[in-house]
């Protein structure tokens, strides 16, 4: 059995659905889920949940995420990004200054409409495959935040932009709207994600080395104590873990935050809890163990 997150490199050209495969083949392990959608066409951090590390997914999706991207101006697709099917063409290219500003102002937060070629749910059905069969995509924008926007490079037709975003960002969007923006079209070429809450690429294995049995399997997880280390956290005693074992209420604050971790006095992650119903109480929500 595997407890933790196992943190892969996702190479182009795989869905991160195709990683989890690999990977409940190569840990003998069903129960792996993926912490955030990388398109085939991006590479990078892709954390995978393993074993009980699944009960935390909805913690670890919610972090923050930071991009490296290669935005190509003077063309336009219907999925924003180069793989899908041309739309428009300009052959125009901004200067520097053009997306500088722009970029500014797609800083900061506001509300982002994601791509009609993507995996959002409209009355019950992924978006892309509506779009795929050219029937009306009828999304709605949702608030997003980008911390940073930075203009590393243009040259050409080119921009390699660095990005730290929240979850639910599309960087596909943010280029389709940059290229609306400055006035030529654009669209993704390339796109890594270089961090992912707190998992970066220092964390990650390759694919190839995600072997049945492989020493750097085993050691490249990342065990349970270790996760969502910026969340507060409530030691419990003996008496407590029995009950948080139970899913009964334990003495501690949650102070200003909504959630805090549990641990035992060996510092092993027991649950995630909320306040109690009473006052001074906690609220194990999420059980590990």
């Amino acid at each position: 059995m595997v407890d933790g997150v196992l943190v892969i490199d996702k190479p182009q050209g795989l869905t991160s659905h195709d990683v989890v495969a690999v990977a409940r083949r190569a840990l003998a392990e069903r129960r792996i889920g993926h912490t955030g959608t990388l398109d085939p066409l991006a590479t990078g951090v892709l954390p995978l949940a393993c074993g009980r590390a699944t009960r935390l997914v909805r913690f670890l999706t919610a972090s923050d995420k930071e991009y490296e991207a290669t935005i190509r101006f003077g063309l336009t697709t219907d999925s924003y990004d180069i793989t899908g099917t041309e739309t428009s063409r300009s052959g125009l290219t901004p200067d520097r200054n053009a997306v500088m500003a722009a970029m500014a102002e797609l800083t900061g937060n506001y509300l982002q409409l994601p791509p009609a070629f993507s995996a959002k749910k409209i009355a019950g059905r992924r978006a892309y495959e509506l779009a795929r069969q050219d029937q009306e995509v009828a999304l709605r924008p949702v608030p997003i935040t980008v911390a940073s926007a930075v203009l590393d490079d243009l040259a050409g037709d080119a921009a390699r932009v660095r990005l730290t975003c929240s979850a639910g960002f599309y960087v596909r969007s943010f280029a389709h709207s940059l290229g609306e923006k400055v006035g030529t079209g654009a669209c993704l070429e390339a796109l890594r994600r270089t961090r992912s809450g707190d998992f970066t690429l220092d964390h990650a294995i390759t694919l190839e080395q995600l072997i049945p049995g492989a020493q750097s399997v085993v050691g490249g997880v990342i065990p349970l104590d270790r996760l969502l280390p910026s969340l507060p956290t409530v030691t419990v005693t003996d008496e407590g873990r029995s009950r948080v074992s139970h899913g009964q209420e334990v003495e501690g604050t949650a102070g200003a935050a909504e959630w805090v971790r549990l641990t035992d006095s060996q510092g092993c992650l027991l649950a995630m809890a909320k306040t109690g119903s009473r006052q001074g109480f906690l609220h194990p929500a999420v059980v590990l163990i």
